[in-house]
């Protein structure tokens, strides 16, 4: 069979059973804070476990995209190196929410492996938790296994935990023994790759707090877990996963790309790397996630940096990764159509991510080679935290990755030193931070409705969608410190959620008046923070009326129906390779983060805020689809929003048809009750992330006002600035004439006798025109019976001023102006003035010296 045909068989056979085919969750977590990545199928029923959240049916059955790469489910050194680990695998799943129970799934799991797979029963051993007397029995009974092939682990083999906290229980591991020693009881458990992990069948029923305390779980629940690409290499009769028509295609596509044989032994680890990788990669960015520096986001850079380097182990130095995105797209979409509707941004990312690494991964891979000749030279094998630490500071090493390259020359590690020295990094980084929410008063302790008084247990039911104020009833209180925690029937308060900012009010009982503080939700019943009073009216059973704060949600939900029409017109404007990947809505402003590698323009931020405001003056009305099937929202083709977790029912927002997309939060009836949208700003915040920030309606007012002030203030300060240039341009000009002025005492020592007549010629340093003038002014002052004539270079141009004597005017009819006329001549200029001075310019600055040898012959010409 293809690894299709063993999937479609699968969901066929619990089918048939009353089971409901569900779509997989996306492998990014967003709605859950506990996980980097989906780790198994069960996270997305992680709410059904614990009692908050309901389905519409009672059995389901699915494949579920898993990714494992850190924390306690870590498979990532065994990558490429075993024949059936991987980052990410399909996980093939049958449910039980309160139905059917360990019987029903024992023999279910039997009837599917032997009758209908075939598989040998002779080779399949079953594990079962140390005291769970219950399944060993369940499976001598009612199947046909061999009694002497069930066996008994303790917790760490049977007792299935999804993570440090969390849905947990004891679990049933089937086991398959593909060696010839197939009735060997040492083999089980024991890592070896002849007797492997098929199928755990897990029977939820407790709850683990972060103390560890186990909680029993509302009702008991089943969930299995198959690896898909481990069944489909034991029913493909191959050795190994990578083997079967899952990987061959993409090591196919990597050998053609590399132009080596997968056949050959050096190239396979390599190769099954890279296979792997690509899968995690493409679904994981695929369904939201980027590579970072932090975070989800490190990790997945980490997993391409070392498949990059394996890539350099193949003879691949150019980007190659995302190569290979097509070839996967066209063999799975069909399982998972994001992929295909994703592609070609995962191939722009991956792509992006390659260049940047390569850049420095060379070098890198020079440098730690030297380091290991060094080493061997002093016969040391330990590489120090320093070196670990420089390769990832300066080249971007992962440390994972550098512990592959040294365990391949034979050497170790120091990552204890390496984390001291990234934590000391850290600290000296850290900054004080501190986010104070209001909610915090709840305390610790209040992670459940443990200590409330209460008199009814029903869920609290929202009003906000209609009014802002409700006559509600008292039905559950607690004192917490210096608060009162009050539980409503029905209240008008929004609780944070979606990246919408909680409300802020107050209860009123007659003339009382208590305000909300903060507003928190727990199993569903939302809680009201007030300051504690001493009039002990707020009981359970007393009729309030709970108002929200009119003027600021209005602000909040305007900024957040906002939020829809940027998203829209992002994908208009940039591509539908665009999602919201976070988001702020306050009264005061919105924040939204969305996909997209590269800075968006001036012009498109333009377009962008354009399209928007015309789309606001439509006066188009909201459509608010609440309560609407999962699927049928999906079908009318609304769009998910980060952050947001969906049931089976889900609201869905509409604005005509410029945008739908699921959202739980509150919004406007109109948009044009929005009134005004107005960016404010765009920046980066990581790697393929960008940020939009903006305002809207009263926020646009405060906007342009602040604008105007800004402006008032730098023009008043450019008034300033001018005014100051112009003083100090006057000094500098003051004093350079100040030293300058040396130039005419020097030339008053030294004048030319023309009889009476003393003549005074040079050429000067003057910068203006001027400038030149206040040396004729000052040349007059101080010579009598005299001729002046001063030359100047006034940037590659002539300057000439001539001085004359008043006595010489009157007596001998010398005139100023008709002396520099003609010596403007001798430089390719003209020029003119009064009697006693005047100026001239010219263009040929290599004729002043000739000029100044005529000034003698040029004023007796003028005197006769």
């Amino acid at each position: 069979m293809t690894s299709n045909e063993i999937r479609q068989q699968f969901f066929d056979f619990f089918k048939n059973k009353d089971h409901r085919i569900v779509p997989s969750s996306p492998v990014v977590p967003f709605d859950d804070p506990t996980l980097l990545f989906t780790n198994a199928g069960m996270n997305q029923f992680k709410d059904v476990f614990l009692g908050h959240g309901k389905r519409d049916y009672k059995r389901a059955v699915d494949t579920q995209k898993c990714i494992r790469i850190s924390g306690k489910h870590n498979d990532l050194e065994e990558v490429g190196h075993d024949t059936y680990h991987h980052t990410f695998f399909e996980m093939l799943g049958n449910w039980s929410f309160g139905d059917y129970y360990k019987k029903e799934a024992i023999k279910w799991s039997w009837e599917l492996l032997t009758d209908v797979w075939k598989l040998q029963k002779k080779r399949l051993w079953v594990t079962v938790y140390r005291v769970d007397d219950e399944a060993f029995e369940l499976w001598k009974n009612e199947t046909d296994i061999n009694p002497n092939h069930i066996l008994r682990f303790d917790e760490k083999d049977n007792f299935w935990e999804m993570g440090e906290t969390g849905p947990c229980g004891p679990c049933s591991e089937i086991h398959i023994n593909l060696s010839d020693d197939y009735d060997n009881p040492e083999l089980v458990n024991a890592g070896l790759p002849e007797c492997i992990e098929l199928w755990n069948l897990v029977f939820i029923q407790y709850n683990k707090d972060k103390n560890g305390k186990l909680h029993e779980l509302p009702q008991k629940h089943v969930d299995t877990g198959m690896g898909f690409e481990r069944v489909c290499a034991i029913l493909q009769n191959k050795n190994s996963n990578y083997d079967t028509d899952i990987f061959t295609p993409l090591i196919k596509k990597i050998s053609n790309l590399s132009n080596v044989k997968y056949e050959d032994e050096e190239n396979q680890i390599a190769m099954r790397v890279i296979a792997d990788h690509i899968r995690t990669l493409t679904f994981a960015i695929a369904d939201g996630a980027v590579p970072g520096n932090e975070g989800r986001g490190y990790v997945l850079r980490r997993i391409l940096r070392r498949a990059a380097r394996y890539g350099r182990k193949l003879g691949l130095k150019k980007p190659f990764l995302f190569n290979i995105v097509d070839k996967l797209v066209k063999e799975m979409c069909d399982v998972f159509p994001e992929i295909k509707e994703k592609q070609k941004y995962v191939e722009k990312v991956i792509k992006a991510e390659e260049e940047s690494f390569n850049k420095t991964l060379d070098r890198g891979i020079e440098l730690f080679g030297q380091l290991v000749e060094d080493l061997k030279k002093k016969k040391e094998k330990t590489i120090s935290g320093k070196y670990l630490f420089m390769l990832y500071d300066t080249f971007g090493f992962p440390v994972d990755l550098t512990n592959i390259m040294a365990k391949e020359m034979g050497f170790t590690i120091d990552e204890n030193g390496f984390e001291k020295l990234m934590n000391s990094q850290k600290q000296k980084s850290r900054k004080a931070m501190i986010s104070l929410k209001i909610s915090s008063l709840i305390g610790t302790s209040t992670e459940s409705l443990d200590g409330f008084e209460m008199i009814d247990n029903k869920e609290t039911f929202f009003t906000g969608y209609d009014e802002l104020k409700t006559k509600s009833k008292i039905i559950g209180r607690k004192k917490e410190d210096e608060n009162e925690l009050i539980i409503l029937d029905k209240t008008p308060f929004y609780v944070e959620a979606g990246g919408q900012i909680d409300d802020l009010g107050s209860l009123i009982v007659e003339d009382k008046n208590y305000s909300v503080l903060d507003v928190a939700k727990i199993d569903n019943e939302v809680i009201h923070v007030i300051e504690t009073s001493n009039d002990n009216i707020l009981k359970p059973g007393i009729t309030v009326l709970a108002k929200v704060d009119e003027k600021r949600r209005w602000d909040i939900m305007r900024n957040h129906t906002a939020t829809h029409f940027i998203h829209a017109a992002l994908r208009q404007i940039l591509g539908t390779h665009v999602h919201q990947a976070g988001s702020y809505v306050g009264p005061d402003r919105l924040r939204f983060d969305f996909t997209h590698f590269s800075k968006v323009s001036n012009s498109e931020l333009s377009d962008i805020e354009t399209l928007i405001n015309e789309q606001l003056r439509r006066n188009i009305p909201l459509q608010h689809h609440r309560n609407t099937p999962f699927n049928e929202a999906k079908k009318m083709g609304a769009l998910m929003f980060f952050g947001d977790k969906y049931g089976d029912k889900v609201n869905v927002v509409q604005f005509g048809d410029f945008t739908m997309e699921f959202c739980g939060g509150t919004h406007v009836r109109n948009s044009s009750e929005i009134g005004l949208f107005k960016l404010t700003s765009e920046s980066s915040i990581s790697s393929g992330v960008r940020r939009i920030e903006a305002v809207t309606g009263a926020g646009v007012e405060r906007y342009i006002n602040q604008q105007k002030e800004q402006l008032k203030s730098k023009e008043e300060k450019l008034a300033e600035l001018a005014e100051e240039k112009r003083r100090i341009e006057k000094e500098i000009s003051k004093l350079k004439l100040k030293g300058n002025l040396g130039q005419i005492s020097s030339l008053l020592d030294a004048p030319v006798k023309m009889g009476e007549i003393n003549i005074y010629k040079s050429k000067v340093n003057a910068e203006s025109v001027e400038q030149l003038k206040s040396f004729g002014d000052e040349l007059r002052n101080k010579a009598k019976n005299a001729v002046g004539v001063l030359f100047a270079d006034i940037e590659g141009k002539v300057g000439i001023v001539c001085v004359v004597s008043d006595n010489l005017i009157k007596e001998k009819n010398l005139h100023a102006g008709k002396i520099v006329g003609e010596l403007a001549k001798l430089v390719g200029g003209g020029g003119g003035g009064r009697s006693h001075l005047a100026t001239a310019g010219g263009k040929d600055v290599k004729a002043i010296p000739d000029a100044l040898q005529k000034v003698e012959e040029i004023v007796k010409k003028i005197l006769t």
